[in-house]
């Protein structure tokens, strides 16, 4: 048994055992769980795709005379941000789309640009176009403004994800004959595709199913800095189906997280594109994991084959919210390139990068093996499988 506080110690000390999530399955292989959790004393781990629930809010600071930029109208690149909060708070939200940007079903927009991108180019140190609109008071007299903005001269920019980081996804389908175009990807009718998003063995809640050693106040790697998880995120429904190992078979928790912006890379977030549903933005996130026992040793040294996803069609199960589970299959057959699926084989593509959260994974140990990352101990747990918490979907009522 050991404590963060000890473990801290250790990295202190430059003394502490540091492998990554893959590494860990290795070194469980050779020497069994007991002596691993004996020797290891912290496993990364790292996750990086698309993860929609995200945005930033900045303060841009008061312009002479002042404006009341709350209740008013306000585009940064264009792109529409919030303005519900003070005189010269905003939130951008990552799948947030220009006025002009294409929606029609039959032709699928391209949908280059929306808040992601925003998010990404603010982070590389670019300029950002401000215009806003207000409605004037005595105190914020000025109705107008337009000017650009740069991430050094804003007085904070701030990544607040509401819900990142998912415990296992769907493996989407479609059954259809024709094309569809989702947050999945392209998915080819008939069954011509299959694509997934998560980095199984890498991924951070997969490796420590049961929130153990996760919770609030956890510090993280995010976006290439620091961050702190700080609440359990929307749609956590950690009582799904799991496995005998305590891995979730479907879709489970998730974490809400936040970071200042200004430590952070554009090479860890990224503005994607999704033809014919929006955009987003992809977020490099590590976890590291602090080995108190064999039981969190044994959890962290998960692999692919012992982490099943479930096969979801999204021609019709999933936008119209009916039964119809295609089957199971492991991150393993996933990542071997194909799925078989009712006599047909299936190429599979990941929406995640494995490679990115890889190097996340190494860049979190080389911190904590350097003494510039240490692990905090949570101040409050995050909801798990026996808390009764679960998300439920919406109860529509006729309005009169």
């Amino acid at each position: 048994m050991k404590t963060i506080q000890e473990i801290n110690e250790k990295i202190k000390a430059g003394r502490a055992v540091v492998v990554t999530a893959e590494e860990i399955i290795g070194i469980v292989a050779e020497k069994g769980v007991s002596q691993a959790a004996v020797e290891v004393d912290v496993v990364t781990t790292g996750t990086f795709g698309p993860m929609c629930s995200s945005g930033a809010y900045i303060n841009i600071g008061h312009a002479k005379p002042r404006i009341k930029l709350g209740g008013g109208h306000v585009r940064l690149n264009d792109v529409p941000a919030y303005a519900g909060f003070a005189a010269v708070d905003v939130y951008i939200g990552a799948t947030a789309l220009p006025d002009e940007d294409p929606r029609n079903r039959n032709h699928p927009g391209e949908f280059r640009y929306g808040g992601g991108h925003v998010i990404e180019e603010l982070v590389s140190g670019k300029d950002i176009r401000l215009t806003a609109t207000a409605y004037g008071t005595d105190c914020y007299p000025r109705r107008k403004l337009e000017t650009y903005i740069n991430i050094k001269d804003v007085n904070e920019a701030v990544l607040f994800n509401p819900r990142n980081s998912y415990q296992n996804y769907n493996v989407a389908v479609n059954l259809s004959d024709r094309p569809i175009y989702t947050y999945m990807g392209i998915l080819k009718p008939k069954l011509g595709n299959a694509n997934y998003c998560s980095a199984g063995q890498l991924s951070p809640l997969l490796n420590d199913p049961n929130y153990r050693t996760l919770g609030i106040g956890t510090r993280i790697f995010l976006g290439g800095g620091e961050g702190y998880v700080v609440w359990h995120g929307t749609q956590h429904n950690p009582g799904v189906k799991r496995g005998e190992n305590g891995v979730p078979r479907m879709p489970a928790g998730t974490v809400a997280v936040i970071g200042d912006l200004k430590q952070m890379e554009s090479k860890w977030l990224k503005g994607v594109s999704f033809r014919g549903y929006g955009t987003s933005l992809s977020v490099g996130i590590g976890l590291p994991i602090p080995v108190l026992d064999e039981d969190v040793c044994r959890s962290a040294a998960v692999n692919d084959e012992d982490i099943y996803a479930t096969i979801v069609d999204y021609s019709k199960s999933y936008p119209y919210v009916e039964p119809g589970n295609l089957g199971e299959v492991s991150y393993a057959q996933l990542k071997s390139g194909s799925i078989t699926l009712e006599g047909k084989q299936i190429p599979t593509t990941p929406l995640s990068s494995y490679v990115k959260a890889k190097e996340i994974a190494n860049t979190l140990k080389e911190r904590i093996q350097r003494g510039q990352f240490l692990l905090t101990e949570p101040v409050a747990p995050i909801p798990k499988a026996d808390s009764g918490y679960a998300f439920r979907p919406l109860a529509e009522r006729p309005i009169e």
